[in-house]
């Protein structure tokens, strides 16, 4: 018989539905039952594409006895993380403070008041490698809860008091300078491996925001030693098998093997991953004219579009990494839909285009991954179209990757970002119709008439979860990139809306930042967290986002902010660049003005649009473009700015005081090279 789950929305949640453990989600009644019981809370976090979530529901979750324990003994809570960050956050801060590592399945046992007081990660279903067993666990925290009670409590509201206590504050550190930028810099060089062009550690995730960074420092500061990295980082991941060689895309990260031999994939995919690489190879396209970045950049727009889109016009959250190996049997195995044998290679192509692809993509007999089976990598050259297209056609008929197909707003801004600038970069006006469409949807489903946003949504049923400060961050953020590609004002006006409420719901003293709106759901603490992941943190993203609106508005309180809101970026930004790194790309746009670009004219002429295209393909940092007729009123910034000889014209400026116009493409390029 189906749990409480069944009624969820989150694909995550909805895994778990069948499973013999009597969860409850996260709401108010699970904490009154467990206080009318007198038992303590089992809070297990996870998401759907996670292969050690699938691995402990499988052992533990789905065992018949475990289950009749947990529910004996604990209210269960089962939480996607992906819909809630902010009980993802609080609770991970304490996993991490107590255990030193943090992860999912995150688990953490707590009192019915929410104060957590034992924690831990992955649980085995036997004792090994130094871990106790998850049965193990749950008898320990049974005993102490049943026979040290007041040693429960007191640990519980120590670690709840520590947690209460560490509210950040920027202070009077002021705006980041250049010195702040040449510091990062100079620690980015230290981690870097030059023969391998990839960051150092066995874990390598993709460094999206310090490409970012490093682009924009070198556009702004000339530094060369910027853009070679930033060109090997780049390098390095497209021809590796952290990138789909055949599909398009990115993996979560790669593994270096103890034995040696090639980065193995974690083979889940990700939007967020996605949304952002395919801006970074634009970027890198942008200021290089890289055939590899260029390919890149549209193989990952067209996978997101094909594999990820969903049927309303937003965007699904993720592919899983394990699928059905397709034998009958039933078993699901991490990378079944990615992986080769020289065989199989053989049977699609032939045994010609075969050996060649082999050798192009180094697959072996013996087999770089499991079971003689290999990841797919390009060390040199590139692979024939017609190769790959027949490829992708025969893997199109395995078993396919499950695909969590929640819509989370801010990574679908991510992407609507992402796919409106490679689509006027390369022109694919289909890619910016894409991006327009999940805009549309956001609007139309996840935002409410006072203009707050929701969470989530699924096959478009909107979520019950508020937004957080991501989402409106870098929602407005997708609604800017699309007003400059296509001289729509009303995502301007969208993004004002959001931004609006962030400067009244998540600003704190001293330009600090919370992730959750002041009316949002208490917690056992606010999250508040500065430092970039895998994507930009909300802190980072609205300030880059203001930044932009207000040199779009020229809104003296959208910029303060902004500033209030650097001040992060300049007391981390030379000690942890990797981990604030929006927030230094950030910084390049704030020292470089922002320029602002207004292009007046008809948007059928065609030195319009020559000038509009010369504006989007401009290196200056965080740079923002205007387009329309003379004195439009949906841009600010062409209210005063009258056609040159009756020709489309040019203004580029700071602080809305601009030079002379031009009426040629090649001086305004001029104008913001310089």
């Amino acid at each position: 018989m189906p749990n409480r789950l069944a009624q969820a929305t989150s694909p995550y949640l909805l895994q778990h539905a069948d499973n013999p453990v009597d969860w409850w989600p996260w709401e108010t009644g699970a904490f009154e039952e467990a206080r009318r019981r007198n038992v303590p809370v089992f809070l297990s976090v996870g998401y759907s594409a996670c292969h050690w979530c699938h691995v402990m529901a499988h052992e533990s979750f789905e065992h018949d006895g475990t289950a009749a324990y947990m529910n004996g003994h604990f209210v269960s809570v089962k939480v996607d993380r992906e819909e809630r960050p902010d009980v993802d956050a609080v609770y991970m801060e304490a996993v991490q403070a107590a255990t030193g590592q943090g992860g999912w399945p995150m688990s953490v046992f707590m009192t019915p008041d929410g104060e957590p007081f034992y924690f831990g990660t992955y649980f085995p279903p036997e004792a090994r490698h130094g871990m106790p067993s998850f049965r193990q666990v749950l008898e320990g925290v049974h005993n102490a809860w049943t026979s040290r009670r007041d040693e429960v409590g007191e640990v519980a509201g120590k670690i709840t008091r520590d947690l209460a206590g560490r509210e950040l504050r920027t202070g009077d550190a002021g705006t980041p300078t250049e010195e702040t930028q040449a510091l990062a810099l100079l620690q980015l060089t230290r981690d870097i491996d030059p023969a391998s062009g990839w960051f150092k550690g066995d874990t390598k995730f993709p460094p999206s925001m310090v490409i970012e960074f490093l682009l924009r420092h070198h556009a702004r500061a000339g530094s060369v030693a910027a853009l070679e990295m930033a060109e090997g980082l780049c390098g390095a991941m497209a021809r590796s098998s952290l990138y789909d060689q055949v599909g398009g895309g990115f993996h979560r990260y790669v593994l270096t093997p103890r034995t040696g031999g090639p980065l193995v994939p974690h083979f889940e995919k990700m939007l967020y991953d996605n949304a952002l690489l395919c801006r970074v190879y634009a970027h890198l396209w942008r200021a290089t004219g890289s055939e590899l970045a260029r390919r890149v950049a549209l193989e990952t727009a067209d996978f997101m579009v094909r594999e990820l889109r969903t049927a309303e016009g937003g965007f699904a959250s993720a592919l899983d990494a394990d699928s059905d190996v397709g034998d009958g049997s039933g078993k699901h195995v991490e990378g079944a839909f990615y992986v080769w044998t020289p065989e199989q290679l053989r049977e699609v192509l032939g045994d010609e285009d075969g050996r060649r692809a082999a050798e192009l993509f180094a697959v072996t007999e013996e087999g770089t991954f499991e079971e003689g089976a290999s990841v797919l990598q390009l060390p040199d050259g590139e692979a024939e179209s017609s190769i790959k297209e027949r490829l992708l056609e025969a893997r199109a008929r395995r078993p396919r990757p499950g695909r969590d197909d929640k819509v989370v707003a801010a990574w679908n801004g991510l992407a609507i970002a992402a796919l409106a600038e490679v689509g006027a970069y390369f022109d694919r006006p289909d890619l910016v119709e894409r991006a327009t469409e999940a805009a549309d949807l956001l609007v139309r489903l996840h935002m409410d008439d006072a203009a707050r946003l929701a969470r989530t949504s699924k096959d478009g049923q909107v979520g019950a979860n508020s937004g957080v400060l991501e989402d409106y961050a870098d929602v407005a953020e997708g609604f800017l990139a699309l007003a400059g590609v296509t001289g729509e004002g009303v995502w301007l006006e969208f993004a004002g809306f959001l931004l609006d409420i962030v400067l009244d719901q998540f600003v704190a003293e001293g330009g600090a930042l919370y992730d959750t709106a002041h009316d949002a759901e208490q917690l056992i603490r606010r999250p508040q967290d500065p430092t970039d992941s895998a994507t930009p943190s909300g802190w980072t993203a609205a300030a880059g986002a203001l930044l932009s609106y207000a040199a779009q508005t020229g809104s003296q309180a959208h910029r303060a902010a902004a500033e209030g809101a650097l001040g992060v970026v300049k007391a981390l930004g030379p000690r942890a660049p990797r981990f604030i790194s929006w927030g230094l790309a950030v910084a390049e746009a704030l020292l470089d003005g922002p320029r602002e670009v207004a292009v007046v004219g008809p948007q059928d002429d065609a030195g319009t649009r020559e000038l509009h295209r010369t504006a989007l393909l401009a290196q200056a940092p965080g740079a923002v473009v205007a387009v329309g007729e003379p004195d439009g009123e949906e841009f600010p910034l062409l209210r005063d700015r009258p056609l040159v000889d009756g020709s489309a014209a040019a203004y580029v400026c700071r602080h809305f005081v601009c030079d002379a116009p031009t009426a040629d493409a090649s001086s305004l390029a001029r104008k913001l090279a310089n």
